[in-house]
């Protein structure tokens, strides 16, 4: 939390709890099967139990869905201050996944969750034929 309280500039660590776990639940429909588990436990242990206590959502949101959903569970929050919000918290994920565990992420994700994590979005290069 002191991470995700530095990053995001909160003034205390309750205010850094609460974002984090509004966005970990938000994330936590999204991601199934193994990179969510192996996401789980590396996870501290309150964000273990508020990502897998989700279920799985029924339809898959890009990443601008997804901020909206979170501005959404936020009171006052606006476009921008989610996506500050969301990639705060989701930066300091990055950090605890891993590079490996974080591309086999974002590849299951819908387009634009990259930038969230604090990556670059790579398109893949279409390379004609011979």
């Amino acid at each position: 939390m002191a991470k995700v309280r530095e990053r995001g500039q909160y003034p205390t660590v309750r205010e850094a709890e609460r974002v984090a776990r509004i966005v970990l639940s938000a994330l936590g429909g999204h991601l199934t099967g193994q990179e969510r588990t192996e996401l789980a436990v590396r996870l501290p242990q309150e964000g273990t139990r508020v990502l897998t206590d989700q279920l799985q959502v029924t339809k898959a949101m890009s990443g601008a869905q997804f901020v909206d959903s979170v501005a959404a569970r936020i009171e006052g929050a606006t476009p921008a201050t989610a996506r500050w919000d969301v990639s705060s918290v989701l930066s300091v994920v990055a950090e605890l996944a891993g590079d490996d565990l974080l591309d086999r992420i974002i590849d299951r994700l819908p387009p634009g969750y990259a930038l969230l994590f604090g990556r670059a979005q790579l398109a893949a290069r279409l390379v004609p034929a011979a």
